[in-house]
């Protein structure tokens, strides 16, 4: 996408941050849009914190804004929903559009279409309850990661060794009334890579004592460690960038995005998700991306608020 640069700060107008929303991420989009609000505010942009609830209409109804930096993530802010409100409304926004917001939040859905497309992803199967069990256990072996498919920030996932482990973490996977999915167990490095404006940052490799990279270790632990440089030599570090950035392309991702993926035992990548409303707390990947390149957080706010005004040539 080719947006334009912008050098004054009236020139965004009255901004919304949206932030907040009904999914089980709702404390975690507001400690992300707090962070985003500070930073647009520190460089003079004209915004203001909007909290939503579940009425995704009405705070654009009582009060006109000249655009929207959403940061709500999960069900509601990051799967179309709010992106439909505010197309209806006019109303320019960061991130992806309503297509590519929906499918990426289902992780499912996304897995098939980069399958389609010829990328790499861990096999999985889906559980829709325990008559599923033996044969997802004939197809996939042990370990694997039992995952809700519309869930974010790890809600819901679990890894489990044996059956009963299994029936356990798909029975709390269903509780988030979505579709539930076992994915094969990645032994490898797990990496992201951020992707601002079509270009891909740094790329960051994660390293935790946990069991995987969970709720905790995201948000929590001062035990995970973050290493960017990655480690990789800078032919495969421009490979990742490369494929996280065709697997954008391929779903529609734009503005900004997250895609996280393996490096497995075989040297494979093994694409994991694309996260569209990515976190942007003190323990987010994409600023981390964005400083080691040497783009400071109100900077990088600045910069995914004007992909929301699209170049006019």
């Amino acid at each position: 996408m080719i947006v334009e640069h912008i050098t004054d700060p009236e020139k965004f107008g009255h901004v919304a941050v949206v932030m907040g929303g009904a999914s089980a991420e709702r404390e975690v989009s507001i400690k992300s849009g707090n962070a985003v609000l500070s930073g647009l505010v520190s460089r003079g942009i004209d915004a203001v914190k909007v909290e939503i609830f579940d009425n995704m209409v009405e705070p654009f109804i009582t009060e006109r804004y000249d655009r929207v930096f959403n940061i709500i993530h999960g069900r509601g802010g990051e799967d179309g929903v709010l992106q439909g409100v505010l197309e209806a409304l006019a109303i320019p926004y960061t991130g992806s559009k309503v297509m590519a917001s929906a499918l990426c939040m289902d992780k499912l859905r996304t897995k098939w279409c980069l399958q389609g497309a010829g990328l790499q992803t861990p096999s999985w199967c889906l559980l829709t309850g325990e008559q599923d069990m033996d044969s997802c256990i004939a197809e996939l072996g042990f370990p694997v990661m039992v995952k809700p498919a519309q869930e974010g920030s790890s809600f819901g996932m679990s890894k489990a060794e044996d059956r009963d482990q299994l029936i356990a973490a798909y029975q709390l996977a269903a509780e988030f009334d979505c579709d539930v999915y076992a994915e094969a167990w990645v032994e490898g490095d797990e990496y992201t890579v951020a992707i601002l404006a079509g270009q891909a940052l740094p790329v960051i490799r994660l390293q935790t004592p946990n069991a995987f990279y969970d709720y905790e270790a995201k948000y929590l632990a001062d035990t995970t460690q973050y290493h960017c440089p990655c480690g990789l030599d800078s032919e495969r570090e421009r490979q990742l960038q490369t494929l996280a950035v065709q697997a954008c392309n391929i779903t529609g991702a734009e503005g900004w995005a997250r895609v996280d993926l393996f490096i497995d035992k075989m040297d494979k990548e093994q694409l994991i998700e694309i996260n569209t409303v990515p976190g942007m707390t003190d323990h987010s990947l994409v600023p981390m991306a964005a400083k080691a390149q040497g783009i400071e957080f109100d900077a990088l706010v600045w910069r995914i608020l004007e992909t929301s005004i699209l170049a006019t040539s």
